[in-house]
């Protein structure tokens, strides 16, 4: 057993689990296999936040099928959200596989592949913190989720929240840095709850502070994704003041309407969300605000739906993350409610927010257009290197002597909705 293979769909989490998974592999000895059929450890991460993610994985762990009937001795595991504290149902659709893990389960295959190369893991594991990291990576700060949206399986998937010590996510990021990264995006599903579950309650400021002082050599700090109602005034102001802390927020806001959001148990109104939204541009002037919404959620009416729609106009996000409603098992929403929006109408409504927002972004983004902007360069694509601003904007560069990971000013040359074009200017 010499090589391994991770296959990842979902959300950032699931691609630092990943990262963390192959972490502690490469510590047992086995190397990074690009293809998977060549492999002999096969970890599927999976998510089924979406009913499209789901299938996903479906498809892959059938075309494994006859992989692993070919090579009995050979290792499929599967981990992620599509794995639940009950695994009756896995076992007898997918026999075939060897392992079944919950998210941040990462001890099962660790042991069994330790056992299978004749390794002892206590003895040669130890913190899964990516080995050879990109200059920009993922840190999970906190697992879980308490919020119990009516729409999301995430709280029963990943479970009850737990947050990461300070201590050990500053010395993580001090490893990290060490390894040549240079920006971090701190995660959770609601990082904001960051030390809530404490002995003594902590705050997410508490935390972007802890490393921005004590991880001097870190360039740059992100976080998301964070919770409308745990949003507090700390963090923003931490936001606004730390300089190595991007201006650059990501709060979903789902649905514009009072009783859709209410269905949905958000926590708060339409208002609410708007004069949180004036707060945080208040503190951080050249903030740019990211954001989720669901279309066709159960019961949602035409004049709701354009309550989204008015807010997208209204406040004008850098970003925004659209779904369908897909009905997730178990949840609230599937067992209470009736998804009556028909399918064609849920991608109507998609359709008219992208547009909505592509307009808008065209009108951002052009405001760029001269100015000079700093990116940190995060890879290289078609032959051109590109990077991302403080902002999070996409921009493509070229030029000599540019390096991965670099810091460059640039001067913005063309703009579009989705990236920009730029040369680096000299000092």
């Amino acid at each position: 057993m010499t090589s391994y293979h991770i296959w990842t769909v979902g959300c950032q989490m699931n691609k630092a689990d990943s990262e963390r998974m192959g972490a502690g592999l490469e510590q047992l000895g086995l190397k990074w296999s690009q293809d998977p059929k060549n492999a002999d450890v096969i970890v599927l991460n999976s998510c089924v936040v979406r009913q499209q993610a789901e299938d996903r994985v479906v498809g892959m762990l059938t075309s494994l099928k006859p992989w692993k009937q070919r090579f009995p001795e050979k290792t499929l595991a599967l981990m992620g959200c599509m794995v639940g504290p009950k695994k009756d149902d896995l076992l007898k659709r997918y026999p075939y596989v060897d392992l079944f893990m919950q998210p941040q389960q990462f001890e099962p295959l660790i042991e069994l592949v330790g056992d299978k190369v004749g390794v002892d893991p206590d003895g040669c594991v130890g913190p899964l913190v990516p080995g050879s990291p990109s200059v920009t990576t993922h840190v999970p700060i906190i697992h879980g989720c308490d919020k119990f949206c009516t729409f999301c399986i995430i709280p029963y998937r990943r479970g009850r929240e737990i947050s990461r010590p300070t201590n050990e996510l500053v010395e993580e990021c001090k490893m990290l840095v060490a390894r040549g990264v240079k920006e971090v995006t701190l995660l959770g599903q609601n990082v904001d709850s960051y030390g809530h579950d404490f002995e003594t309650p902590s705050d997410l400021g508490d935390l972007l502070e802890a490393i921005h002082d004590r991880v001097p050599e870190l360039f740059r700090i992100r976080f998301l994704t964070s919770h409308p109602n745990d949003m507090s005034d700390k963090i923003i102001n931490t936001v606004a003041n730390l300089p190595r802390v991007m201006e650059n927020i990501n709060l979903p806001f789902q649905a514009g309407n009072d009783e859709v959001l209410t269905n949905m148990k958000r926590g708060y109104t339409n208002l609410q969300y708007r004069e949180l939204i004036e707060r945080v541009k208040k503190a951080i002037p050249n903030v740019a605000l990211v954001t989720d919404l669901i279309v066709g959620f159960p019961g949602e009416t035409e004049a709701q739906f354009e309550d989204s729609v008015q807010l997208i106009r209204d406040l004008r996000f850098d970003k925004v993350h659209v779904a369908m409603y897909s009905t997730r098992p178990n949840t609230f929403a599937q067992r209470k409610l009736v998804d009556d929006v028909p399918k064609e109408e849920k991608h109507r409504r998609l359709k008219v927010i992208e547009a909505t927002q592509e307009s808008i972004l065209s009108e951002i983004n052009a405001s760029y257009l001269g100015s000079v902007e700093e990116i940190l360069v995060d890879g290289h694509n078609k032959g051109r290197w590109q990077g991302r601003t403080r902002t999070d904007k996409l921009v493509f560069v070229d030029g000599e002597n540019i390096e991965l990971g670099d810091i460059l000013n640039v001067r913005i040359t063309k703009t579009s909705p989705w990236s920009f074009t730029g040369s680096q200017v000299r000092s």
